[in-house]
């Protein structure tokens, strides 16, 4: 059997199998109920270093310019 004959019927069997075996796993590791810490914390992170909004009734307010409408007064 030549070399390109063997590899596509590995592929098309064993190596079918190892991925979607692969695949499986990866989901039971995403999805384990123990680690519900670990992918609340990671979807947090791009809300992380986020201030809370100007409400823009403030006396001394903290961000004096408001891109859209300009400055404003509290």
């Amino acid at each position: 059997m030549e070399t390109y004959s063997f590899l596509r019927a590995f592929a098309d069997s064993w190596f079918l199998i190892a991925m979607f075996t692969f695949f499986l796993g990866a989901c039971a590791f995403a999805f384990w109920p123990t680690l519900r810490g670990a992918r609340e914390d990671a979807a947090g992170i791009p809300l992380r270093d986020d201030a809370p909004g100007c409400a823009k009734n403030c006396a001394a307010c903290a961000c004096k310019t408001d891109f859209i409408e300009g400055p404003h007064n509290g």
